[in-house]
């Protein structure tokens, strides 16, 4: 077996410059463990958990690295939910990247996300290298992340699936891990022997003595013509059930929307447990290889894993917003807004946001997400907005609520023009702060400075718009019998929104 990839690799070399290098960002998922700032409507991707920039666009920018090593194509291909779509592609402009958004209209897990990757890049009958990352890891040095794809495209051009394997540090029970076996060719890799579930911390102890098994980064290099080879071979359902989906994709502004009802069909699954567990068996089409990748990455999945990579001062504690510190040791505090004072503290986590304040032991932080499941049970909006929601014209922020009343902060970017639309059950009395307002409000249609208002009867059919260059700020005041935001019929939208 190991003559047999180290043939193809060797072959290789006079090929692989020949095949592009194809970015794909994995950017669903929520992240429920990163709870109160993660919601299922902003998930961690889109959260700047450790700067100012968002993991996701720390990951597009990581691209500049690997493209000063080998050269990979400017257009980045992201799989994204819907409903995250215009902050994914807001992000992106920030950081100057461009590229296909393809929308899964419901959540299917990893294995169906990359198929639909692979299915683009194939069109045409052309093949690509894809370099498959999901959007919420942490590299800490890009240049060795770089240099770790590289080696990974000969192995990937050759016909092999390359996994990037982290050589551990601890005996980590959260990830899981990859067996590795003799080195083949000549870049560092290692034969993939098979891949290891999540271990207790005997089992986990004994992976690290061994120095046999790496954590699995679920980062992948291989071509799509390979992936889509594997995925019909061992999960055909999937398969099929993108295929039709893909069939049935059509383009909406920048984004491609595959099938909703067929792609609703396709089965739930991971890279790891519809593909690449298999690939350490006897009949495996292809041969996994190993490359390993010594770059400070972490997953992020819990919030000890943030307090982990952040700096901290002479106790441990790591302070992000307002906090302050008395005889706290080993304290993680992150506030959005009010101060948070630890007094005495011990190996604890507290995150303040404007609706919701999580306290949790540090050893203790796995089991946020049972608390999501139960807000979610409860049908409470904390599991899946936030009090400020974004929305591709600028943003809301819902800072009082009473029975039959609520109070909006409403910004709309320049050029931004929220629906036409009509309310069954709300009344609404627009004041504007600053900037300018063009207010369309049945057969009417006037502008609005600072200090004016207007009203928005029961029925009426109407548009807010910003006409001017700079961003347009107003107070939106509703009264009524319902004011849930599905209380919205809307008749025009520059967005493509139903």
């Amino acid at each position: 077996m190991n003559s047999t990839v180290s043939s193809h690799h060797d072959s290789a070399s006079s090929t692989h410059g020949s095949l592009p290098l194809q970015a794909v960002i994995l950017a669903g998922g929520s992240g429920t463990r990163l709870w109160p700032l993660s919601r299922d409507h902003f998930p961690k991707q889109l959260i700047g958990l450790l700067g100012e920039e968002s993991l996701l666009q720390s990951t597009a920018r990581r691209l500049d690295a690997v493209h000063a090593a080998r050269p990979v194509a400017e257009d980045v291909l992201i799989v994204c939910g819907e409903d995250h779509r215009f902050t994914t592609a807001e992000q992106l402009r920030r950081v100057g990247r461009s590229g296909v958004i393809i929308l899964e209209p419901v959540g299917r897990n990893t294995a169906p996300a990359l198929t639909l990757a692979a299915l683009a890049l194939a069109q045409g009958g052309k093949d690509a290298i894809m370099v498959a990352m999901p959007a919420d890891h942490v590299i800490g040095d890009v240049a060795a992340f770089a240099d770790a794809v590289a080696k990974a495209t000969g192995y990937a051009a050759a016909g092999q699936v390359v996994t990037m394997g982290i050589v551990p540090t601890r005996p980590e029970t959260g990830y899981g891990y990859i067996k590795v076996g003799e080195a083949v060719g000549d870049e560092a890799g290692h034969r993939l022997e098979h891949f290891v579930e999540k271990p207790n911390l005997s089992l986990a102890e004994s992976y690290l003595k061994s120095g046999e098994f790496w954590w699995n980064s679920g980062i992948f290099v291989l071509r799509a013509s390979v992936w889509l080879k594997l995925i019909e071979h061992y999960h055909p359902q999937i398969a099929e059930a993108c295929g039709r989906a893909f069939a049935a994709s059509a383009a909406d502004q920048d984004f491609l929307r595959v099938g909703k009802p067929e792609f609703a069909a396709c089965p739930s699954e991971s890279i790891d447990f519809a593909v690449m567990e298999h690939l350490g068996d006897a009949d495996s089409p292809v041969e996994g290889v190993v490359i390993p990748l010594q770059a400070g990455w972490s997953d992020v999945g819990s919030w000890d894993a943030i307090w982990d990579l952040l700096p901290k001062d002479e106790q441990g504690n790591v302070a992000r917003g307002r906090a302050m510190f008395d005889g706290a040791v080993n304290t993680f505090a992150h506030s959005e807004g009010r101060l948070i004072a630890c007094v005495g503290t011990e190996n604890l986590v507290v995150v303040e946001t404007p609706d919701a304040i999580l306290v949790a032991r540090t050893s203790e932080v796995q089991r946020v997400k049972n608390i999501v499941a139960r807000i979610k049970a409860e049908k409470g909006a904390e599991a899946e907005y936030h009090r400020k929601v974004y929305r591709p014209w600028g943003y809301y922020d819902s800072i009082d609520s009473g029975r039959g009343f609520q109070v909006k902060r409403i910004v709309v970017n320049p050029g931004g023009r929220l629906s036409l639309q009509m309310h069954h059950h709300r009344a609404e009395h627009w004041i504007v702060v600053s900037g300018t307002a063009l207010v369309t409000r049945g057969e009417e249609t006037f502008l609005l400075s600072e200090n004016e208002s207007t009203y928005i009867p029961l029925g009426q059919k109407h548009r807010l718009e910003n006409p001017g260059k700079v961003p347009l700020a107003m107070i939106e005041v509703q009264s009524g019998s319902y004011l849930g935001e599905d209380d919205i019929v809307r008749f025009d939208d520059t967005y493509g929104r139903t």
